[in-house]
C-alpha cells in the first residue's frame, strides 16, 4: 500500500467515524430533525451553492455565518458547532476528489497536512488569548500583498507563480511553518483556504496544487472538533444533513469544473478569492472594533 492510498484510506476512516456518530444522533432524534427551522427546498439549494463555492476556496464558514442567522435556521449558540459539522462530509468529498485526481508531490502534501492539523490541535490554548481584530487585519494585509504579487506576475512586472507540483528545502520548510499558523488561526474563525491558495502560488507551485493541500488539511482537523459538538448537542442536525447530501453534490460539480479550468484562468480565480477573503476580514475586524 503506497502513501497516497494510505492518505485516502485515513480520510475515509476519520470521516467515517464522524458519519457514524452523526447518523446515530440523527436516528436518536429523528422526530425532531425536520422540525428544525428552514424550508427543505431552499436549504438544499443554499447548501449546494455554498459548497460549490467552497470547492473553489471561498469559505463555507464565512458564507454560513452570514446566511444561517439571517434566515433564522439556527441560533447564535449553535452557529459555531453547525459551521463545523456541516462541512465535514463535503470537505471529505473534496479531499478525496482532489488528492486522487490532481498531481501533487506527496511529501509536500504530507508536510502541509500534518503541520496544519498540529497547529489546529495545539493552538486553542494560545491563539484565543491574542487580539482577534489585530490578527485579522494582519492576515488581510498579507492576502492583499499576495494578490498584488499574483497580478504583478500576470502582467509581467514580478516573476511569480509556476507549474511545480512539489517543494523542497527552504520552501518546503516555509510551507510547513505557514501551514501550522493557518491551522492555528483557523480556530479563531480565519479560514485557511485563501491563505493556502496565496501561499502555494507565491511559492511557485501550480494553483491547482492548493486544492488537495487545503482540503486535505481540513478533512483531518475538522471532524474531531465536530464530534464534540454532536456530543454537546450544539449544532443544527438539519443543516448538517442537507449539507452532507446537497453540499457534496455541489462539490462534485465544482470538482469537474476545476479540473477543466485553464490554469491561467484559475490564477485570476485565486486573486478574486484572496481579495474577497481580505475584504471580509477587514469588515469583520472593523465591526469588532466598533
Amino acid at each position: 500500500m503506497n502513501i497516497l492510498t494510505i492518505i485516502l484510506v485515513l480520510i475515509v476512516l476519520v470521516n467515517g467515524v464522524f458519519a457514524i456518530r452523526f447518523v446515530k444522533d440523527l436516528l436518536k432524534n429523528k422526530g425532531e430533525v425536520m422540525k428544525e427551522p428552514g424550508n427543505p427546498i431552499m436549504m438544499a439549494f443554499v447548501e449546494f451553492f455554498i459548497f460549490l463555492l467552497s470547492t473553489f476556496g471561498i469559505s463555507d464558514f464565512a458564507i454560513g455565518a452570514a446566511v444561517y442567522p439571517k434566515l433564522k435556521w439556527t441560533t447564535d449558540e449553535k452557529l459555531p458547532g453547525t459551521l463545523n459539522t456541516q462541512c465535514v462530509i463535503p470537505v471529505a468529498v473534496m479531499a478525496l476528489s482532489y488528492i486522487s485526481s490532481i498531481d501533487v508531490d506527496l511529501t509536500t502534501l504530507l508536510v502541509a497536512i500534518i503541520a496544519q492539523v498540529v497547529g489546529a490541535y495545539i493552538s486553542p490554548r494560545y491563539v484565543v488569548k491574542l487580539p482577534v481584530r489585530i490578527i485579522k487585519r494582519f492576515v488581510a494585509t498579507g492576502l492583499i500583498i499576495a494578490a498584488g504579487l499574483i497580478v504583478a506576475g500576470k502582467v509581467g512586472i514580478y516573476p511569480t507563480g509556476g507549474t511545480a507540483t512539489g517543494l523542497t528545502g527552504f520552501k518546503l520548510v516555509l510551507l510547513g511553518v505557514l501551514s501550522f499558523v493557518y491551522g492555528a488561526v483557523n480556530n479563531i474563525g480565519i479560514g485557511s483556504y485563501a491563505l493556502t491558495s496565496a501561499t502555494v502560488y507565491a511559492l511557485g507551485l501550480s494553483p491547482l496544487v492548493a486544492f488537495p493541500i487545503m482540503m486535505g488539511a481540513c478533512t483531518f482537523s475538522v471532524p474531531v472538533g465536530s464530534m464534540q459538538f454532536i456530543k454537546l448537542d450544539s449544532y443544527s442536525r438539519k443543516i448538517t444533513l442537507f449539507a452532507a447530501i446537497f453540499g457534496s453534490l455541489g462539490v462534485l460539480v465544482a470538482v469537474f469544473v476545476v479540473k477543466s479550468l485553464d490554469v491561467a484562468l484559475l490564477q485570476w480565480v485565486v486573486v478574486a478569492v484572496v481579495l474577497f477573503s481580505a475584504a471580509q476580514m477587514i469588515a469583520s475586524s472593523s465591526k469588532k472594533e466598533a
